[in-house]
């Protein structure tokens, strides 16, 4: 299974618009982030990790040709607003996409999206995604998809185990229940906005906390602000390191 993040910055990217600052203003490629998304490539057939604002721009510069499933984290805009770029592929491949999320996120994008889940009589829209409620664990191209619950400040939102792989974005806490689901990880990929703290988000020293409660070999940390140069990683303790956009993984 290969594994690419998209994006890795949080919900303004970096640069953030109107910004002069350091990391803004950077020349290190890896301090240009797009916001938070994954693909996952696995017996010839793609499965993306929400439809970040940016997904045409992440789609042209990883020469995405095909997605066959999409998984949603929850429905904050940066992680849904690009929805309608799936539209591209569509058009190549005529298919409907199955998605998959929680109730409420399906509830969130239903509503703000009607065009994309049914077809709108003279609209000239056919649908583009099929909804799938889940709660439980659940098959998908020869692999088994475990979401995992995590708390995002005072919302919810899912993460994603396959194999030996975990993606965790946007949390700030992950309940017990949720940790027995994630042992024996070989690589987490979780969000890790900035040193300080945030009341919605794991700073570094609660997604490195998280990591070690997991106790997985090899933890990236994700949707980065501006206020993270990617120079920095050399502070961080050993099995840690920082995302960046186009950053792979075979597994």
């Amino acid at each position: 299974m290969k594994i690419t993040i998209l994006g890795c910055g949080t919900s303004t990217g970096v640069p953030m618009v109107g910004c002069d600052c350091p990391v803004c203003t950077s020349e290190d490629l890896r301090d240009k982030r797009t916001r938070a998304s994954l693909l996952m490539c696995d017996n010839d057939h793609t499965v993306l990790i929400d439809t970040s604002t940016d997904l045409r721009e992440q789609a042209l510069r990883q020469h995405i040709r095909r997605i066959d499933a999409v998984l949603f984290t929850h429905a904050h805009a940066d992680h849904v607003n690009g929805i309608d770029d799936l539209r591209g592929f569509h058009f190549l491949h005529k298919d409907i996409i199955p998605c998959f999320a929680s109730r409420e996120t399906l509830e969130t994008l239903q509503s703000g999206f009607s065009y994309i889940f049914n077809e709108q009589e003279g609209s000239g829209y056919t649908p583009l995604l099929a909804a799938h409620e889940v709660s439980a664990p659940f098959e998908l191209f020869g692999q088994t998809i475990i979401p995992i619950p995590l708390l995002h400040g005072r919302t919810l939102s899912l993460g994603f185990r396959i194999g030996n792989f975990a993606y965790l974005t946007d949390c700030s806490a992950i309940p017990e229940p949720s940790l027995e689901l994630l042992q024996g990880l070989e690589l987490l990929v979780i969000d890790g906005l900035r040193w300080i703290e945030h009341p919605f988000h794991f700073n570094f020293a609660g997604a490195i906390a998280a990591a070690r409660q997991i106790k997985v070999p090899r933890t990236i940390l994700t949707h980065l602000t501006h206020q993270i140069a990617y120079s920095e990683e050399n502070k961080l303790p050993s099995g840690f390191e920082l995302a960046y956009d186009g950053m792979e993984f075979n597994l």
